[in-house]
């Protein structure tokens, strides 16, 4: 317990980007993404802020694999990836999504999801709900380790040996 009362005393957090700049800085380092598709009024979003997105291997592990992103699933603004321009359709409606929260999670509008993408931010994934420490940390190394390519994830995850200091958090 005292190694993560000291990495929290360090003050290491994710830095979470908006999705246009870690598209930016993807083109200059590329790495896969995590998007954290969140809503203000969304308790569970609020919990894996407070515990998944706190723990201190989680936090190491996203800040060196990862371009983490926040995406509000009714963020009122426009968004340009590459050629194509995602708005929220209907931005004075309460909880209206944008079309790229949409578009990320195909339609099933469920909060939160964590949406998986590659160095080419095409879909690899998206893990609905609330996701624990323990639960998520095989599925970031999964990905961080490309062992997607080349093992079943219930194979990897039955030999994953985690890292995370809190279980169930």
């Amino acid at each position: 317990m005292l190694a993560y009362v000291s990495i929290m005393a360090q003050g290491e957090k994710i830095q979470w980007l908006k999705f246009e700049e870690a598209v930016a800085k993807n083109e200059k380092e590329p790495r896969k993404f995590i998007v954290d598709v969140y809503t203000h009024w969304c308790g569970w979003c609020k919990r894996m802020d407070q515990t998944t997105f706190n723990n201190p291997k989680v936090v190491k592990y996203i800040n060196e694999k990862f371009w983490a992103v926040k995406l509000n699933a009714e963020r009122k603004d426009s968004i340009i990836l590459g050629q194509q321009l995602f708005v929220n359709e209907y931005p004075n409606r309460k909880r209206n999504a944008h079309q790229l929260a949409i578009a990320l999670l195909n339609g099933k509008m469920s909060y939160p999801t964590v949406v998986y993408l590659d160095e080419n931010v095409d879909l690899l994934t998206q893990v609905a709900g609330y996701v624990d420490a323990k639960t998520i940390e095989p599925i970031l190394h999964w990905f961080g380790e490309n062992a997607y390519l080349t093992t079943p994830f219930e194979e990897f995850r039955k030999s994953f040996k985690g890292k995370t200091l809190l279980t169930g958090d």
